[in-house]
């Protein structure tokens, strides 16, 4: 199983963003993916998640309403789309997936997936 983020960079306050996260190895519409993010010196936190079949989606408190995640299962491929984005918004982030069925309720603990992406950098800055 591969995972690999693209679409960080550098934006201004207020910009936006759209993540990348492309599988190979394993069909992402039949499992739970999610979106997590570590800015230096601070833990990794979970940012966003969505269910099998898009019928469930979780995000943080900090990105609700500002972040969206989606699906495109014809490319295998789950995206996270940020707007007007803050500089506390800038980390790596990263996606994680699960062959497990995911207890919703544990979706942003990392220990609840098993394959990780590389990290992709977002940075919020003028």
């Amino acid at each position: 199983v591969q995972l690999v983020e693209s679409g960080g960079g550098l934006v201004q306050p207020g910009g936006s963003l759209r993540l990348s996260c492309a599988a190979s190895g394993l069909t992402l519409d039949y499992y739970s993916i999610a979106w997590f993010r570590q800015a230096p010196g601070k833990e990794r936190e979970g940012v966003s998640c969505i269910g099998p079949n898009d019928r469930t989606t979780r995000y943080a408190d900090s990105v609700k309403g500002r972040f969206t995640i989606s699906r495109d299962n014809a490319k295998n491929t789950v995206y996270l789309q940020m707007n007007n984005l803050k500089p506390e918004d800038a980390a790596v982030y990263y996606c994680a997936t699960t062959r497990r069925v995911l207890v919703l309720r544990l979706w942003s603990s990392f220990d609840q997936y098993e394959y990780w992406g590389q990290g992709t950098q977002v940075t919020v800055s003028s």
